[in-house]
């Protein structure tokens, strides 16, 4: 998973960093609201990790502008030194999904992470997926389409998987490459494009079949469900977060 993380503390940044890259997430660390908020216009995260006191903005204050600015359902947990019953009502009641409070415990932290991923994402832990004709099996990593087999390489699965866990969410370029390629490979831009045009082709992504393969110029692609149909039941009565 791709997540984000803001505090001013640097030591507290990269304990966090150490602890998100340790059970195997990405995780980019901002040491300003102002910094993370105009990232957030143009790159996804699928979870941030926020601080409620900022040299420039408050918690609070960046949680509404998530919600109400980007209409964004993306995961959110406060770690703050914050412990009043009074605060941890007002990060929930801005839209937190999740509260915590410093000192940062990692064992803590690690088990409040791994709750709301499962709580956010239930398609990443099920092990048959079903969109509609699209079924993936995970442990086996192949998809069926129809009830046969799709002929796709090893990086157009993942990015194929990666969409339809995703759907209705926009990511960007750099999210779709950090999560098909990896953070130290050097995927040429291109090539996201060129597995983007090939998952069309070959999975016959449009309309007719339920569901839409859009590229938004200069941000990244979208996958969404055309007909509520083809979704799966766990995600029926949860809106698509737009990012």
């Amino acid at each position: 998973m791709r997540i984000a993380a803001l505090d001013d503390e640097a030591c507290q940044l990269e304990l966090i960093r150490h602890t998100m890259e340790g059970i195997g997430h990405e995780c980019h660390g901002f040491t300003d609201g102002k910094t993370l908020l105009r990232e957030l216009r143009q790159q996804s995260y699928d979870l941030l990790i926020l601080d409620w006191s900022l040299p420039d903005v408050q918690g609070p204050a960046v949680v509404r502008w998530i919600r109400e600015e980007l209409r964004s359902r993306l995961p959110i947990l406060f770690v703050t030194n914050r412990r009043e019953e009074a605060d941890m009502v007002e990060g929930l009641s801005a839209g937190a999904d999740d509260f915590m409070v410093k000192p940062i415990r990692v064992g803590e932290l690690e088990a409040r992470i791994r709750a709301l991923l499962r709580r956010s994402y239930p398609s990443q832990h099920e092990s048959e997926i079903v969109f509609g004709p699209y079924h993936f099996l995970p442990t086996s990593r192949t998809l069926k389409v129809n009830g046969e087999p799709a002929e796709l390489k090893h990086r157009e699965y993942e990015l194929a998987l990666f969409l339809f866990q995703n759907l209705g969410r926009l990511l960007s370029r750099e999210h779709l490459r950090e999560a098909v390629w990896g953070t130290a490979a050097d995927a040429p831009s291109r090539s996201l494009d060129t597995h983007i045009s090939r998952l069309r082709a070959k999975l016959d992504l449009r309309p007719s079949n339920g569901f839409l393969l859009s590229a938004i110029y200069g941000l990244g692609y979208r996958l969404e469900a055309i007909d509520a149909d083809t979704l799966p039941s766990s995600l029926v009565t949860v809106p698509g977060e737009l990012a």
